[in-house]
């Protein structure tokens, strides 16, 4: 069983940038696919970026590309989500899941086995 921890979360002004991380402990991380999910209030969850478990393929939604870049780390267990020109449109909670079935990109939510607590990103106009 792997443990995720999110960090980076923030306030920020439209037009910033972010960098959110997600930890894994426990396992190696490299034997799981990665998603950036996130929830705003009132919406449902949505698949934000991902990447498979070499770091080979990456995805992210028409919403935030050329904006958002997903990478991992895997000497450091992490995987990053780098947020750049911020809207307040991405105003969210914003967590991090773990697959451990599948070895590319994986877009369901559902077939996310591990999820992390989640980082609220607030972006101000």
């Amino acid at each position: 069983q792997v443990q995720l921890a999110e960090s980076g979360g923030a306030l920020v002004q439209a037009g910033g940038s972010l960098r959110l991380s997600c930890a894994a402990s426990g396992r190696t991380f490299s034997n799981y696919a990665v998603g950036w999910f996130r929830q705003a209030p009132g919406k449902e969850r949505e698949l934000v970026a991902a990447i498979s478990r070499s770091g080979a393929s990456r995805y992210c939604a028409d919403s935030v590309k050329g904006r958002f870049t997903i990478s991992r780390d895997s000497a450091k267990n992490t995987v990053y989500l780098q947020m750049s020109s911020l809207e307040p449109e991405d105003t969210a909670v914003y967590y991090c899941a773990a697959d451990q079935s599948n070895s590319g990109l994986v877009y369901s939510q559902y077939q996310y086995d591990y999820w992390g607590q989640g980082t609220q990103v607030t972006v101000s106009s």
